[in-house]
């Protein structure tokens, strides 16, 4: 784990400026590169972002003078149906907005933004003109919560100005973003599906473009195993279509022996529907990703890799204070760490 001298040493000013800068966002620099070398080197070192969440200040003395309002959209929960992960996401953004004095005006549910088919059939500009028009001028800055299309998020730069993603898919520097890499926790999910010796695994939950399924996939590629298109359900990543999912498996005559679920909810439906039909012998190991409240409270208890929510909200208001207060100009992508808990959902092959 990276030190703060060593952060410095890197940037080439010194410790105290980097403290600073990671932990005040309207913190000025008299040299204005250096607050970018900064957050470059922090970044390359692999500075553990949770420990400048934990030492945000609840208002810098700027928040006191001023007053910023900050508008959210979802793109991967919809109003009627929401995603826990995103809806705890979301407490978290509220609270620290609030903690740091500004206020959040909108929240928009736009899942279509998340998905690229759907967006080529579709007017985006008027969509985003039509956001733009309900802020009514209150758009200092905008938080997205979930994957969003590349066009769209051309199209929002020009209206809301300051922008930060928080996602589990890259935007690919388009704009700053706060990051738990699908890719890379799905992968850390397979690698312990197979450590418990399951060679015929599953997966469910969205595929086009999305990072956990190709972590999935690469994952098994690299141990040479396997992957049965029939063992792949495609999903909107909800309990219900979870539920439908396992009793699909029931119904095959060969089934995977894990499965490896792209989000905790739908997880918990594949849970649900086996506890259901509990006199069938078939019980998959199941592990998923998110670490929402209810995968502990399910049963049996979801293994899953938590993904750091406190630390992604945190870290996304920070950022986004200090792209408004003109802290900084490059592209900025933090990427945290997904945690494997182990629950009772995963067991090894008999």
């Amino acid at each position: 784990m990276a030190s703060i001298k060593e952060i410095a040493k890197k940037a080439g000013v010194s410790p105290s400026t980097v403290s600073r800068v990671l932990n005040q966002p309207d913190y000025q620099c008299r040299d204005h590169t250096a607050r970018d070398r900064i957050w470059e080197a922090a970044i390359e070192l692999h500075y553990a972002p949770n420990q400048a969440a934990r030492n945000l200040r609840k208002s810098s003395s700027q928040d006191t003078h001023k007053t910023f309002y900050l508008n959210v959209l979802m793109t991967r929960s919809e109003a009627k149906q929401p995603d826990p992960f995103f809806t705890e996401l979301l407490r978290i953004i509220e609270s620290q907005i609030h903690n740091h004095g500004h206020i959040l005006t909108n929240i928009w549910h736009m899942p279509d933004f998340s998905d690229d088919r759907k967006c080529n059939r579709l007017n985006l500009a008027q969509l985003v003109d039509e956001l733009y028009a309900e802020t009514d001028q209150h758009n200092n800055g905008l938080i997205i919560i979930g994957r969003c299309n590349q066009t769209v998020i051309k199209l929002l730069q020009k209206k809301f100005k300051n922008l930060i993603s928080i996602n589990r898919n890259s935007t690919n520097y388009a704009i700053d973003e706060v990051l738990c890499d699908g890719e890379k926790v799905a992968c850390i999910a397979t690698e312990y599906l197979i450590s418990l010796g399951h060679s015929s695994i599953g997966y469910v939950g969205a595929c086009y473009g999305e990072a956990r399924y190709r972590g999935f996939q690469k994952t098994m590629a690299k141990h040479q195993l396997y992957l049965d298109p029939a063992f792949v359900c495609e999903t909107h990543q909800t309990e219900r279509e979870g539920y439908q999912a396992m009793e699909h498996f029931l119904k095959m005559q060969e089934r995977p022996s894990a499965i490896y679920c792209a989000n905790d909810i739908t997880a918990i439906g594949l849970l649900k529907c086996m506890n259901r039909y509990r006199a069938l012998p078939y019980r998959p190991a199941i592990i998923a990703s998110d670490n929402i409240d209810q995968a502990q409270n399910i049963h049996p208890m979801l293994t899953t890799i938590a993904l750091p929510k406190e630390e992604m909200g945190k870290f996304a208001i920070q950022l986004l204070l200090d792209r408004i207060q003109g802290g900084h100009e490059s592209i900025i992508r933090m990427e945290l760490e997904g945690r494997l808990l182990v629950r009772n959902s995963c067991s090894k092959l008999k």
